[in-house]
């Protein structure tokens, strides 16, 4: 696990939570289920969510590197030939 992952828990966690409960209100569902209802997907999806954010921040980056070797051949295959 990463430590960027972590830090985006909690806003995703409140952005997929709120984006439930608004759109439950929508529809007309005005109770306490249906912020409960949000609250629980919300963290469920929280660190999945998270996880996949840090994951694209990270490949966008150019200055980050990846310590798994296949996956930087996937990425970059000519990472590491000197130029000719």
């Amino acid at each position: 696990m990463d430590r960027l992952s972590i830090m985006l828990t909690p806003v995703t966690g409140a952005v997929i939570t709120g984006f439930i409960v608004i759109v439950l209100f929508s529809l007309g569902f005005y109770s306490w289920v249906a912020v409960a209802i949000g609250a629980a997907i919300g963290c469920i999806g929280a660190w999945p969510a998270a996880y996949l954010v840090s994951r694209r921040i990270k490949d966008e980056d150019p200055f980050w590197t990846r310590r798994d070797p296949k996956v930087q051949r996937r990425i970059a295959p000519h990472a590491g030939l000197p130029e000719v």
